[in-house]
C-alpha cells in the first residue's frame, strides 16, 4: 500500500496517457483507499480486469478525438489524457459517474445509453465542419442490447459519420446476467463495432465492503 500512497501523478506518463496496466490498477487502488475510508460521498464503479483491452483500444484513438464514456470511466479518462490529479479530485468530490474534461474532449454519464445520441450529434457536427476528428462511444453489454444503440448505429452508418462504438461486456447488468434479461439470446454484433468481454474483480459499484461515511 505504501507504493500507492506515494504515486507521483506529475510524471510524464501520467500526463500524456501513456499508461501501463500496472499504472491503471495503481490509480484505482488509490481511489479504493479513499472509498473504503469513507471519504467519497458518491458511488464509484471500478474497472479492474479491463486494463489490457482498453490499452489496445486507446491506441486507435487520437488525443484530439472525442470520447464518451459511462459511469465506469476512470480508465477511459486516464488513457485519453485526463490529468490524474484533476480526475482524482473529481472522484473524491463524488463525481465519479459524471466526469467531464473539456481539455481532452472527454464526457461521461451515469444515464444508461445517455451518451449515445450525444455522441451521434457531435459526430454529425464534426462531419459538417469537415473535421478529421473522430468520436468514440463506450457502452456496456446491456446498452448494446437496447433499441437506442441500433438507432444510433444505423444513423451513423447511413450518413457515414465518424462515430466508433466500443462495447465492454462484463456479462452483467448491475447484478443480473445480461443474457438472462433477454431470454438467453444475444443480438448479432455488427462487424464495425469493437466488442470484447472481460471479468470484473469488483461488484457493480464499490468494492463489496461496507463503507460508513
Amino acid at each position: 500500500m505504501e507504493k500507492i500512497l506515494n504515486l507521483d501523478y506529475h510524471e510524464d506518463r501520467w500526463l500524456d496517457g501513456n499508461l501501463s496496466k500496472e499504472d491503471l490498477i495503481a490509480f484505482e487502488d488509490d481511489i479504493i483507499k479513499h472509498w473504503e475510508g469513507g471519504e467519497i460521498r458518491g458511488p464509484i464503479h471500478l474497472s479492474h480486469g479491463n486494463e489490457e483491452q482498453l490499452i489496445e483500444v486507446f491506441k486507435k484513438i487520437s488525443p484530439t478525438d472525442w470520447v464518451f464514456s459511462t459511469w465506469r470511466s476512470h480508465y477511459h479518462a486516464l488513457l485519453h489524457g485526463a490529468e490524474p490529479q484533476f480526475l482524482k479530485q473529481k472522484i473524491l468530490d463524488g463525481k465519479s459517474i459524471t466526469i467531464v474534461d473539456k481539455d481532452s474532449n472527454f464526457y461521461a454519464s451515469a444515464i444508461v445509453t445517455g451518451t449515445l445520441p450525444i455522441a451521434l450529434g457531435v459526430a454529425k457536427s464534426l462531419k459538417l465542419k469537415g473535421s478529421d476528428e473522430k468520436v468514440w462511444v463506450f457502452i456496456g453489454d446491456m446498452s448494446f442490447e437496447s433499441g437506442i444503440f441500433y438507432e444510433v448505429h444505423k444513423y451513423a452508418r447511413n450518413y457515414d459519420l465518424p462515430l466508433h462504438f466500443v462495447v465492454e461486456d462484463n456479462g452483467v447488468s448491475t447484478n443480473t446476467p445480461t443474457l438472462d434479461t433477454w431470454g438467453g439470446v444475444q443480438r448479432e454484433i455488427p462487424n464495425d463495432v469493437i466488442y470484447y468481454k472481460y471479468k470484473s474483480k469488483y461488484p457493480h459499484y464499490g468494492t463489496g465492503k461496507w463503507v460508513v461515511f
